[in-house]
């Protein structure tokens, strides 16, 4: 046996050794993956039901929520490509809509929000649901790291809408408005009633169509802008 055909030999063999690796770890990964899929997304959608639940109480609809919502194409709720909208029904009529917000122009960038419109135009709920404010300054707009464990500053909009509080109203006291911030914090308040006002207005010119598409279907205004 010459040394070119002994060094094809240990090369073939240590190349099936490692295909068997592969093909095992292989099945092992999809074995487990098949085994925890259920599990890990019962998970996750009941850590989304829970924050939905700070938002629209639980006892507000009926139906199965997660299951039943449209995607929006609408650039002013601050996300791209679309913003996901849950549709919370009550022995079948509508009940709230939960929207996927965002206020793009916070401080430090993106705030990410969760915002609960009912049915009668008032907004029964806001939760900051991802944000990079600075910390023990503009981070009082999440309400887990407000200090006013009384009456946390996202509360604010709770129980208002249009009919309660004109839209020229929807800014904070330093803007004209009428929503309190903290001084020296002011841009991420700004930021949060800014996105929370647009999703109102969206929700209040488009509530019925959103209401009447199939679940899982795509909404686009036909002016994206509206």
């Amino acid at each position: 046996m010459n040394s070119e055909t002994s060094v094809l030999r240990v090369s073939a063999r240590t190349a099936t050794v490692l295909l068997l690796f592969t093909v095992v770890f292989t099945g092992l990964m999809t074995f487990a993956y098949s085994v925890t899929r259920d599990t890990i997304a019962a998970s996750v959608a009941q850590a989304k039901l829970m924050l939905v639940a700070e938002v629209l109480p639980a006892a507000a609809y009926d139906n199965d929520l997660l299951q039943d919502y449209v995607d929006a194409v609408a650039p002013q709720l601050g996300n791209e490509p679309t913003s996901r909208i849950y549709r919370a029904r009550k022995g079948g009529e509508p009940a709230a809509l939960v929207v996927e917000a965002a206020a793009p122009d916070g401080y430090s960038g993106r705030i990410a929000l969760l915002v609960a419109v009912a049915a009668d135009g008032t907004v029964t709920g806001v939760r900051v649901t991802e944000h990079k404010e600075t910390p023990g300054l503009g981070d009082y707009i999440d309400i887990r790291k407000d200090r006013n464990k009384v009456r946390p500053w996202i509360t604010q909009f709770n129980g208002i809408g249009f009919a309660q509080l004109a839209p020229t109203a929807w800014k904070v006291k330093k803007d004209g408005g009428s929503f309190d911030y903290m001084s020296g914090a002011t841009v991420s308040a700004r930021a949060v009633t800014n996105a929370t006002a647009h999703t109102l207005r969206f929700v209040a010119q488009h509530r019925d169509g959103l209401f009447a598409l199939p679940t899982g279907s795509r909404f686009a205004p036909k002016e994206v802008g509206s």
